[in-house]
C-alpha cells in the first residue's frame, strides 16, 4: 500500500473527532455502578473503549454473571446525553487537520446516526462530513470486524487499499487492518500507544501531524 494515493480518509468519531472518550468512561462507571458490577476505569478503557453495543453487553454479561434485557442500554442514555451536551469539545487539534486535509473524508463510527450527528454537532465539525456519516448500525457486524470500513468505501466509491482509517482504540485499529486499510493510531486520548501499535500501523499523539503523516505514506516515507 505504500506509495499509493489515498482515495479517502475514514475517521471515528468518538476520542478522534470529539473528545467524549473520556466523558463516556465516567458515565460507563457510574452505569456499572447502578448494575451492581465492579469496573475500574483501567477495566472500562480497556474493554469499552471503541467496542459495540454487542461486545460492551458480552462483557458486562460475563461480569455479572447472567444476562441482560434486550435494549438494556436505553435507560442510561439520558445520562450520556446529558454528559456529552455540556462538556463535549472537538479533539484538540483536529479542526486544523481536517482544514488541511485535501483528501475526501467521512466518518465510521460504532456509534448510532443520531449520536453521531449530536457529537459533530456540539463539536462544530457537521459541516465537514455533510452525508458522509456511517454507522454501525448500518453493517451486521461494528468494530472490530471490518465490515463498517468497507462499507464505508464502497460508499464513497473509494479503494478500500487507498483509504487510511484514524482511530484511538484497539477495536477500530483491529477493523483497520482487517480491512486492508492503513492504520492511524491516534494516542493523544485514554488508550495507550501500546494498544494501537502493530503492523501496517502509524501511532501518533497530535492531530496537527496528521496530514503531514498522511502524505508521508503517500510519499513512501
Amino acid at each position: 500500500m505504500t506509495g499509493d494515493a489515498l482515495d479517502l480518509v475514514i475517521f471515528d468519531c468518538d476520542g478522534v473527532l470529539v473528545d467524549s472518550e473520556r466523558i463516556c468512561v465516567e458515565v460507563d462507571a457510574m452505569i456499572m455502578a447502578d448494575l451492581g458490577v465492579a469496573f475500574t476505569e483501567a477495566e472500562i478503557v480497556e474493554l469499552f473503549v471503541g467496542s459495540s453495543a454487542e461486545v460492551y453487553t458480552a462483557v458486562v454479561e460475563e461480569r455479572l454473571g447472567r444476562p441482560l434485557e434486550r435494549g438494556w442500554q436505553r435507560k442510561y442514555e439520558h445520562l450520556y446525553d446529558a454528559a456529552l451536551a455540556d462538556r463535549l469539545t472537538a479533539v484538540d487539534g483536529v479542526t486544523q487537520a481536517l482544514a488541511d486535509l485535501t483528501v475526501p473524508v467521512c466518518v465510521a463510527s460504532n456509534g448510532d446516526h443520531d449520536g453521531i450527528r449530536r457529537s459533530l454537532r456540539i463539536a462544530a465539525l457537521s459541516g465537514h462530513f455533510e452525508g458522509r456519516v456511517f454507522s454501525a448500525a448500518d453493517v451486521s457486524r461494528g468494530k472490530p470486524a471490518p465490515d463498517l470500513f468497507l462499507h464505508a468505501a464502497r460508499s464513497m466509491g473509494a479503494d478500500p487499499a487507498r483509504c487510511a482509517v484514524i482511530e484511538d482504540s484497539a477495536y477500530g485499529v483491529r477493523a483497520a487492518r482487517a480491512a486492508g486499510m492503513r492504520a492511524f493510531g491516534y494516542c493523544g486520548g485514554l488508550t495507550p500507544a501500546a494498544r494501537l501499535a502493530g503492523p501496517g500501523t502509524v501511532v501518533f499523539d497530535d492531530m496537527r501531524d496528521l496530514p503531514g503523516l498522511l502524505a508521508a505514506r503517500d510519499a513512501g516515507r
